[in-house]
């Protein structure tokens, strides 16, 4: 099973340290402090998006039934065989934008630079170097996540096992304050 990058949103700040990692590993240099200065600017294939109270990383989940890749009249959107990732080949790209318009996450865009498609690769030249995506890799709270599905569940099994521990403990500790008190010992 391939892993995916998840989005945890109860532990999403808004930081955008995400953004800012994604710019950078796609820029030229690959450095903060020179990479914005480059013509033209680095871009980010992760964009934060306010959901309510909440705060989403909003980015490419590389759909098994890609409707990118349907949409596309060139085949430039297509899934590497190797790894799985829906990716776009910029020699092959029109820029007609089907791809932007039938994305249900918004999460291809245009790039004002070349005047074609960009979206999320999960950091393939990290990959290849045995790293995780950038925006997972830079997010201080944790809420992105590069993981399996059958990782992610087990994951979400342990946090409520431990709520779940947690609140009986403090139903436990109430149970014998109220004990306590009514047994009219000081407490």
């Amino acid at each position: 099973m391939q892993k995916a990058i998840f989005t945890l949103m109860e532990r999403c700040v808004a930081c955008k340290s995400c953004e800012i990692a994604c710019a950078v590993a796609h820029s030229q240099s690959g450095i903060l402090a020179t990479a914005q200065f480059e013509e033209p600017l680095p871009r980010s294939r992760v964009r934060i998006t306010s959901a309510g109270a909440y705060s989403f990383a909003s980015r490419c989940v590389h759909c098994e039934d890609a409707a990118c890749i349907a949409a596309c009249p060139t085949g430039a959107m297509h899934r590497e065989a190797k790894t799985g990732v829906v990716a776009v080949d910029q020699d092959r790209c029109i820029g007609c934008w089907m791809c932007v318009v039938t994305c249900p996450f918004g999460a291809v865009t245009a790039d004002p630079g070349t005047g074609k498609a960009l979206k999320c690769d999960l950091c393939a030249a990290r990959g290849a170097m045995g790293l995780g995506p950038a925006c997972v890799d830079a997010c201080p709270t944790g809420a992105m996540v590069y993981l399996t599905p059958d990782e992610l569940a087990g994951m979400r099994r342990s946090a409520t096992a431990m709520a779940s521990v947690g609140a009986v403990e403090e139903i436990e500790e109430s149970v014998a304050l109220w004990r306590n008190f009514k047994g009219g010992r000081a407490i």
